[in-house]
């Protein structure tokens, strides 16, 4: 039980984890998210618990896809991309520069050293 390290007991919804049958024991829920995601081999046989994971978890990516640059990964699970986009000023003709920071969540399912800072 490697992965509880989480107050709360972690498990993923579906999988009964008191199966008298060994190979059953084990089992591990995953999905294709599509759009061109293919899933990663630690989503397959890792074990780690994450439900906002679009892998093993409950959710939905699409619509929800962010670009940017990545500015920190101190949280955990979680880091802050910087989105620069240009704003119009109608009285005066012209643009001027914006950034706005979010914070998404990272899965434990991709390598930490894919990200760079």
């Amino acid at each position: 039980m490697e992965h509880q390290t989480e107050k709360a007991f972690q498990k993923q919804a579906g999988i009964f984890q008191n199966s008298k049958d060994a190979k059953k024991r084990n089992q591990r829920w995953f999905k294709e998210v599509g759009n061109g995601f293919k899933t990663p081999k630690e989503a397959k046989v890792g074990t780690y618990i994450d439900k906002k994971c679009p892998f093993v978890g409950e959710v939905n990516i699409q619509g929800r896809i962010l670009t940017g640059v990545v500015v920190s990964t101190k949280m955990n699970r979680t880091l802050v991309v910087r989105r620069d986009y240009l704003h119009y000023i109608p009285k005066y003709n012209r643009y001027e520069k914006r950034h706005s920071n979010v914070s998404a969540h990272v899965s434990p399912a991709f390598d930490n050293q894919a990200i760079q800072v």
